[in-house]
């Protein structure tokens, strides 16, 4: 049975532009069935405004912080954004948070969203997953810079992504891992130990050099990471400083070598990165431009060194806590505003097939007949709209 055929002045497959005359054949189902070519098909197609894309793909989020949406003042830094992320998530009664992370979610799909790299510290979003809105990978974060209860500290996240891996699976792909929280959170032992769980297939996501403090902390055991550790009573006394940067000190620690997703990037070199592509691969660097800005208010200058080696970017947006609205439209504006010379194909791939594939969901992401990766219409004014949902 033929599928409704539907076009736009310009149509991007998460690669590229298709060509001017490309109809996409699409099923009651929101499978694609076919692209077509040529003046004949196009008659007959359901014509859209804009540009029709496939749904993006936010590769990093933090849907269990919705309810300190506005919470946090702008340009703090990392360390004080961090001091109070602590001190004030949980001064919310249960149901607030739901409302908050509910409303979030429905808020994201709303924005042309189908697909999420969630971060959990806890088990309150296996709600979000039974609603089988989105696509998700929950990523249990392991927390404890502390060799004394490293092995606590894994045994509770392990518990933890037992009952996310234990959840049943609806029509949307539901997938889980257990990774680290960030350098300065996560001690060797800990690290080793979710390495040692990790393997070879388990999807790592880390927030990397998110501050210079972290680097400087790695190098000589300086700066206002020893500040947050004190401020927080954890006996840091058993660290010793590498000399070299964090993602140069923990990523030979995975030796095994899984899959990695670098988060927010703000302070890594090229050094940095020539380093971790020569460690292991895949990897991928994902940005959140808006969380960048409106925690320390700057961008990463690594961000024109990967466009010239052609690395795989893609993109998040970080919490409510540190971001005004989560949609990765909005993230790729702010970065056609601060990186003018890149193009809208460059940034639609990031937002869109780059993701699907830091995600290791293959049929997101792309329009290409066989799949179903969700089809979306951004207009001229930058509206999103989803196509026959």
């Amino acid at each position: 049975m033929a599928g409704r055929l539907i076009t736009a002045p310009r149509i991007h497959d998460g690669l590229k532009w298709l060509p001017p005359d490309t109809t996409i054949e699409v099923a009651e189902d929101d499978t694609i069935l076919a692209l077509h070519y040529g003046p004949a098909f196009k008659k007959r197609a359901a014509f859209y405004d804009g540009i029709l894309l496939p749904a993006f793909v936010n590769v990093h989020t933090h849907l269990e912080l919705s309810h300190m949406h506005g919470r946090i003042p702008r340009h703090t830094g990392l360390i004080p954004f961090l001091q109070q992320v602590a001190g004030l998530r949980n001064d919310y009664t249960e149901a607030q948070k739901k409302e908050a992370r509910h409303s979030a979610l429905k808020a994201m799909h709303g924005r042309g969203v189908i697909a999420a790299g969630d971060i959990a510290n806890t088990p309150d979003t296996l709600d979000l997953r039974a609603l089988d809105l989105l696509n998700i990978h929950s990523f249990i974060e392991c927390i404890g810079f502390t060799e004394t209860y490293a092995q606590q500290q894994f045994a509770h996240a392990w518990s933890v992504l037992g009952q996310f891996a234990a959840q049943q699976q609806g029509e949307k792909s539901l997938h889980q891992s257990l990774v680290p929280h960030a350098p300065y959170s996560v001690s060797e032992g800990l690290f080793r130990m979710i390495a040692a769980a990790a393997g070879r297939s388990s999807l790592m996501s880390i927030h990397n050099q998110e501050s210079a403090e972290e680097n400087s902390f790695y190098k000589d055991k300086s700066g206002a990471v020893v500040d947050l550790l004190e401020g927080l009573g954890i006996d840091h006394a058993f660290f010793k400083p590498a000399g070299a940067s964090s993602i140069q000190t923990y990523l030979p620690w995975f030796e095994k070598g899984p899959p990695f997703i670098f988060v927010h990037n703000t302070f890594t070199t090229a050094e940095d990165v020539r380093f971790a592509h020569n460690c292991r691969s895949p990897i991928y660097w994902c940005f959140c431009p808006n969380a960048n800005l409106y925690i320390e208010n700057t961008l990463p200058d690594i961000l024109k060194l990967v466009i010239q080696e052609q690395m795989h970017i893609c993109i998040g947006t970080d919490s409510l806590a540190s971001n005004d609205r989560l949609c990765i439209l909005s993230e790729l504006v702010t970065l056609k505003e601060h990186f003018p010379e890149l193009t809208w194909e460059t940034l639609f791939r990031w937002g869109t097939a780059n993701g699907a594939a830091a995600l290791q969901m293959p049929d997101l992401g792309r329009i290409r007949p066989g799949v179903r990766p969700g089809i979306i219409q951004v207009t001229d004014d930058r509206e999103i709209h989803w196509v026959q949902e």
